[in-house]
């Protein structure tokens, strides 16, 4: 034998990208994959806010987007963070994700709290061009717990 023997276990994934079907019955399937995801890798980002944010990511998605190319969502566990993304086959960026609106939603409303939500809870947030539409990320503080 030839110097010796080491055992480097597998690599660990650190991102996750699944598509999703055009329909609501996305938003608890997305959840359930950021709770997996984030328990998984033991990863310190905070689940409840993750979740949250990610099934407005997703409802956005299927509320503002036609068509029945499927969504895309896109977990990363970074160093210092955890990011999603939601991929979308709209090329139309979020209205008021990076520039907030002044005015707050209607009390009233059943709607228009998603990207507020997004902003305020997220450490960072944004969009950017993909080839086949767009994507839509949030990142949260956090980083894997020493094993």
């Amino acid at each position: 034998m030839n110097g010796n023997a080491v055992y480097e276990p597998p690599a660990i994934p650190t991102s996750w990208r699944v598509a999703l079907p055009h329909t609501t019955a996305a938003v608890p399937v997305a959840r359930a994959l950021v709770r997996t995801a984030l328990a998984e890798r033991e990863h310190s980002a905070d689940c409840d806010t993750a979740e949250l944010l990610t099934a407005e990511l997703v409802a956005n998605a299927v509320e503002h987007t036609s068509g029945a190319t499927p969504i895309e969502l896109v977990l990363r566990l970074l160093p210092a963070d955890f990011q999603v993304e939601v991929h979308d086959a709209d090329p139309e960026p979020p209205r008021d994700l990076t520039r907030p609106n002044l005015d707050l939603p209607d009390p009233w409303q059943e709607h228009g709290r998603g990207l507020l939500l997004i902003r305020s809870l997220s450490s960072s947030c944004g969009h950017r061009p993909t080839e086949s539409g767009k994507a839509v990320w949030f990142r949260l503080p956090g980083q894997r717990r020493p094993v």
